[in-house]
C-alpha cells in the first residue's frame, strides 16, 4: 500500500468511497446526490491536503482531507477497512501536525473506537444542529506529547 497526495484524477475514486459508506450506513442519512458527492471530491482536492491509500493495483482504497491538523474527512473502501490502512493515513498527518482535530456522528461507534485507540480523545459532543445530517456528533482530539530532554 502506498500513501501519497490525491491528485484531481482521484476525486471520483474519493467521492465513490464516501458515497458507498453512506448508502451502506444505515442510519446516516443522504443529504447530497452522488453528483453531488463527486463535487465534494474535487472540492476536497482543491481546498484542503488529501492523502490517498492506493493497493498494489494503484487503486484508491481510502482518503484523508485535512487541513493542517483538522481532519475533515477519513474514509475508506469497504474492503479495506480493518488493515491498519485508516491508522497509517492518520500518522501521517500526525508526524506532520502534532495534532489532530476532527468531528465525527456519535453514532459511528466503530469510527469513535477507532480514533480511541489512535490516541483520540473525545472533548465535546453536540446535538448536530452544526452539522448538514442534523446528527448528534463528538469532537475530537489528538496532541503529541512534548519531550523534555
Amino acid at each position: 500500500m502506498a500513501i501519497e497526495p490525491a491528485g484531481t484524477a482521484d476525486a471520483a475514486a474519493i467521492a465513490g468511497i464516501l458515497s458507498d459508506w453512506i448508502d451502506a450506513t444505515d442510519w446516516m442519512p443522504r443529504v447530497h446526490d452522488r453528483d453531488e458527492d463527486r463535487g465534494f471530491g474535487a472540492f476536497l482536492i482543491d481546498k484542503t491536503d488529501v492523502l490517498v491509500a492506493r493497493d498494489r493495483a494503484g487503486r484508491v482504497v481510502g482518503f484523508a482531507a485535512h487541513d493542517g491538523p483538522v481532519v475533515h474527512a477519513l474514509y475508506l473502501a469497504g474492503d479495506a477497512r480493518g488493515r491498519r490502512i485508516g491508522a497509517a493515513l492518520l500518522d501521517r498527518i500526525k508526524g506532520a501536525t502534532g495534532r489532530i482535530e476532527l468531528w465525527t456522528f456519535q453514532a459511528n461507534s466503530r469510527a469513535r473506537r477507532f480514533y480511541a485507540r489512535e490516541g483520540l480523545v473525545e472533548v465535546e459532543m453536540t446535538d448536530g444542529d452544526g452539522n448538514d445530517e442534523k446528527l448528534p456528533d463528538v469532537r475530537m482530539i489528538w496532541q503529541a506529547e512534548e519531550s523534555h530532554g
